[in-house]
């Protein structure tokens, strides 16, 4: 694979992980995961993490997933490289990873003393990275080797941050987001 057609199957590969947090953002509110609960003082995630939000988040990732594989043989050969498309599996295990990696991610936040939209530089821009790879590779492990092979995956996490952090400005500009992380 060329570069630039690295890069393109690495961020196609990873659209229905990028998706789900910010479709929760946007499905707001809901009853908390944790429901109100503390361990050592502190609250288990925080309001921002809800069962709202995580069902909304899976589900857009999923169907953003096998509406990629629909439309993925048009935008292939209309940019003129391979895509990877979809099995049901890959696409739950992505958007449901990425919203567990999130998930995750506000627990050590708690864990470590920060408040829900304090910024915790790496975990940040790649917990839900880690929860979307992980659970697609429980999911679908012959589609993952196939998807993520070690060029992709060095794309995925050098390109991810920066996205990130662009989104999440524009988001915060937006006034859909209290904090520019």
């Amino acid at each position: 694979m060329e570069t630039v057609d690295t890069v393109v199957w690495a961020l196609w590969a990873m659209l229905p992980a990028y998706v789900p947090n910010n479709a929760a953002v946007l499905a707001g509110g809901g009853r908390p995961i944790d429901g109100g609960r503390t361990w050592s003082g502190r609250r288990v995630l925080g309001d921002g993490k809800t069962w709202r939000g995580t069902l909304v988040g899976t589900a857009a990732g999923t169907a953003l997933a096998l509406g990629l594989t629909q439309v993925g043989p048009a935008v292939s050969a209309a940019l003129g490289t391979d895509l990877p498309a979809f099995p049901f599996r890959a696409g739950l295990g992505l958007a449901f990873g990425a919203m567990l990696g999130d998930i995750g991610a506000s627990f050590l936040k708690r864990r470590t003393g920060r408040e829900r939209g304090a910024a915790f530089p790496g975990l940040d821009q790649l917990d839900f990275v880690v929860g979307a790879l992980l659970c697609a590779f429980v999911a679908a492990p012959s589609w993952f080797t196939e998807t993520f092979p070690l060029p992709v995956l060095v794309v995925v996490v050098v390109a991810t941050p920066v996205l990130h952090v662009v989104t999440n400005g524009i988001a915060y500009l937006l006034g859909l987001k209290n904090e520019p992380w």
